[in-house]
């Protein structure tokens, strides 16, 4: 034999006795298991094969059932302060800003002219009032004269006649002194309410009259104040319910929805319809101690019409809704979810109260419903880790297997979206798959509030729509 022929045979046999060797090695089992698309059926490849969510429980709590609208803060007394008598201001006695007791003087007008007419009709019953003495006086001396015959009858009733005009007169000339004393009352300017007053339209020497539109000041009452807003009127038979078993609760919030300004009570539900809008007003008062609530703002209003007794409720995220009506992934003990139809009774931005097809306790997903079906794997994770945007999506080792093989490609199965296709063992269902029994409700409570975002896909009863549902993706 060749020299060379023996050195091929050496290196041959060192060769498969490395080979040997590195098969007995874990690493190289798991790379060559890998290479050969034959996956390794451990504790960290089922942990890669499970979808991240976030679950919450079903928990029994009591509900509270409100009715919202957009509405405006109004005084509950606003009175714009103008002049009764036309004249020159002559001192203003209130500072902007001011809170001005009921009674107390705003401003005087020059009261020369009215001065001078009241003491006119002082002086013109003055005379009257001689005029009417000396007419009794001659009364009484034409009687005597009667009885004696040197006076006419004629004669006397002239006499009672003048004297019933004197008293008319003097009558007359006391109802002008008081229409005087009236006007003259009225150059001193008084606040008719309590209130706190505005900017002031007019300065010191400006003439003012009872026709002016602006006024001098506007005096607004805003300690109690009230807000005006409207609700649907498919809730009104609801509002009247409530309200006839008791004054019912309003909130009132800032823009952001989240910082309660006041509290107060519904004090008014309007008499009619705005058949422009179909929705009816409703009025509440506060007491604003804090002067949270300022006249002409924009709030939210919130009125609790009920609360719901010890009822199943889940986080609004976890309803779905599909061609079926809506549903819930729930987290089965295994780690694998199942779909389950659920009756909705109420829902709004935060939670959603079931009625039907749930039990208390259970696993709901809440958050992770890209790649969800009936019978996934799952892993309860933060919410950080079910974040779409921030989870790297995972191949199976049957999938990474064959992109190797495939030079890349991943066959027929849908690694982006991680749902099986048609050839995977049976039609695949998209984001939303529900069973085709399940119920809507429409009409319930739930209509009345904001409902939560929800995704709809393929069903069971419909599963051509899931390979179109991937191809779109």
């Amino acid at each position: 034999m060749k020299r060379s022929t023996k050195f091929a045979l050496l290196g041959l046999a060192a060769t498969m006795a490395a080979l040997a060797y590195a098969a007995r090695q874990p690493e190289m089992q798991k790379f060559a298991l890998a290479w050969m698309g034959k996956a390794q059926d451990g504790p960290q490849s089922k942990r890669d094969r499970a979808i991240p969510v976030v679950a919450a429980p079903a928990t029994m709590a009591d509900v509270p059932v409100y009715a919202t609208g957009v509405g405006t803060v109004r005084p509950i007394n606003a009175v714009v302060i103008r002049a009764q008598v036309s004249g020159r201001i002559t001192e203003i006695r209130f500072q902007e800003g001011q809170d001005i007791k009921k009674g107390e003087v705003i401003a005087r007008l020059d009261d020369a002219l009215y001065r001078a007419q009241r003491d006119q009709a002082i002086a013109k019953k003055a005379q009257d009032d001689a005029l009417l003495e000396n007419a009794v006086l001659e009364d009484a001396r034409l009687q005597r004269l009667a009885g004696n015959a040197v006076a006419s009858q004629q004669q006397l009733d002239n006499q009672h006649a003048l004297v019933a005009q004197n008293k008319a007169q003097v009558q007359a000339d006391q109802a002008a002194i008081e229409a005087a004393q009236a006007q003259l009352d009225y150059t001193t300017i008084r606040a008719p309410i309590d209130g706190r007053t505005g900017i002031r339209n007019v300065d010191v020497g400006n003439i003012v009259s009872s026709g002016d539109t602006n006024g001098i000041v506007t005096l607004a009452q805003i300690q109690p104040i009230t807000v005006i807003f409207s609700v649907p009127q498919q809730e009104l038979a609801h509002v009247n319910a409530a309200n006839g078993r008791g004054p019912l609760a309003v909130d009132v919030f800032a823009d952001d929805g989240g910082r309660v300004l006041a509290s107060g009570k519904l004090t008014v539900i309007d008499n009619q319809v705005d058949a422009a809008t179909g929705t009816v007003r409703l009025k509440a008062e506060f007491a604003n101690e804090a002067l949270a609530l300022w006249p002409g703002a924009f709030v939210n209003a919130r009125l609790l019409i009920e609360t719901m007794k010890d009822v199943l409720t889940v986080p609004s995220a976890a309803i779905q809704r599909g061609p079926g009506g809506t549903y819930c992934y729930v987290v089965r003990n295994d780690k694998t979810v199942t779909v389950a139809p659920v009756d909705v009774t109420m829902q709004d931005d935060r939670i959603a109260v079931v009625k039907t097809g749930l039990t208390q306790g259970d696993e709901v997903v809440t958050t992770g419903f890209a790649r969800l079906q009936e019978g996934a794997e799952v892993r309860v994770a933060t919410p950080e880790e079910a974040d779409p945007a921030k989870m790297a999506v995972p191949l199976t080792d049957e999938a990474h297997g064959r992109r190797r093989k495939g030079g890349g490609k991943s066959g027929n199965h849908d690694s982006a979206s991680g749902a099986a296709s048609p050839s995977d063992g049976g039609p695949a269902q998209g984001e939303g798959s529900i069973p085709g029994h399940g119920k809507h409700h429409a009409g319930t409570p739930a209509d009345r509030t904001a409902p939560a975002a929800s995704n709809a896909g393929a069903t069971p009863a419909n599963p051509e729509a899931a390979p179109a549902r991937d191809s779109a993706k």
